[in-house]
């Protein structure tokens, strides 16, 4: 008669190949998942629409990258970084337009035609400069108290670029933005512009990559598990946090400028509130502390948005909101089962 070992008892309570990859594999199946719906999406509507796609997730990424600096890394929850998006894209928008607004008989802004190259490192540095001067403020605040005043910046962001008409247009909005010019060439085709893109978000994520991993990255981190102790090892807290939100102004203001760039034309429904909580949303999704789960989180927001276009069922009037709900059903799951999301390493 056959005796069960110890081996073979063991053996035989292992759940099998495929459970194990599924309970400890959450991040491959995500970066599976992931990837075959996008395959698919090309497959589906042509490269066309994988341009686009990959334009808009570009953009989308460069913004999620900034914010997780600040949020998964240091821990500051904030909503604020859709007004450094308005920044970037705003002084893109106004530098490079080349309109004559007094034919279009509404009111009018003064026009520049600066070159896009131009115009960028202009609304970079405005952004910083912003960030810098409510940074100050900002890191006198904590916790909840920090994400009110966020939201406060925010609303103020939008409401200037509302109601600043002799700078902004107000309502109008800004046309005819240019595209990027490299030496005698114009990259006003879709192709380009999603190289010039990729290259952009490749620079940002390389650079919050060396962030994260640098002695100032561990000292950010040590700020997200305890303040209060990172003050007593003699770090000056508050000069780290200003000096990454500032960082993360500024990158936020490329992902505008590109965003200007690419639709040509901006008016203050770009930069609302509720932008704001979808791009904080992806983060939370993609997963905190992790480059890479900002980019996953990205692509999976992008993928979501587009396809439900093509859901044959769903009235065109009710895809915005049906969005919405779905995006807020993954996050209420991934807070039920996998609080850190997709790829990430702490909890919210």
């Amino acid at each position: 008669m056959a005796t069960n070992t110890p081996e073979t008892t063991e053996e035989g309570r292992r759940p099998g190949l495929i459970p194990r990859l599924a309970n400890g594999n959450v991040e491959l199946w995500a970066n599976l998942i992931v990837l075959v719906w996008v395959i698919a999406f090309v497959l589906w509507q042509g490269v066309g629409f994988a341009i686009t796609i990959g334009t808009v997730f570009a953009i989308w990424a460069i913004l999620a990258v900034s914010l997780n600096l600040v949020i998964g890394f240091t821990g500051l929850l904030s909503v604020a970084h859709i007004g450094f998006f308005g920044i970037g894209a705003y002084s893109v928008a106004i530098l490079t337009s080349k309109t004559d607004y007094s034919l279009l008989r509404t009111e009018g802004i003064p026009t520049y035609e600066l070159p896009f190259f131009a115009a960028l490192p202009v609304g970079i540095a405005l952004a910083g400069l912003t960030a810098l001067v409510v940074g100050v403020v900002f890191n006198r605040f904590r916790d909840d108290v920090f994400v009110l005043v966020s939201f406060g910046f925010a609303i103020i962001s939008f409401n200037l670029f509302l109601n600043a008409r002799a700078i902004t247009r107000g309502a109008f909005g800004i046309h005819d933005v240019a595209r990027p010019v490299i030496g005698t060439r114009v990259l006003d085709g879709e192709l380009e512009f999603l190289v010039m893109a990729l290259v952009c978000l490749a620079l940002v994520s390389a650079l919050a990559w060396f962030i994260v991993t640098s002695s100032f990255g561990r000292v950010l981190t040590a700020i997200r598990e305890d303040e209060q102790a990172a003050s007593v090892f003699g770090y000056q807290v508050t000069h780290y946090k200003l000096a990454i939100w500032v960082i993360s102004a500024m990158m936020a203001a490329v992902a505008g400028g590109l965003f200007s760039s690419w639709t040509s034309f901006i008016d203050p429904n770009s930069f609302i509130l509720l932008e704001s909580i979808l791009l904080v949303s992806i983060v939370i999704l993609g997963g905190l502390a992790t480059i890479w789960g900002s980019l996953l989180g990205a692509m999976t927001f992008v993928l979501l948005e587009e396809g439900m276009r093509f859901i044959p069922f769903l009235p065109d009037v009710y895809v915005g909101q049906a969005r919405q709900v779905v995006l807020g059903v993954m996050l209420v799951l991934l807070m039920l089962f996998r609080p850190q999301g997709l790829l990430g390493r702490y909890r919210l």
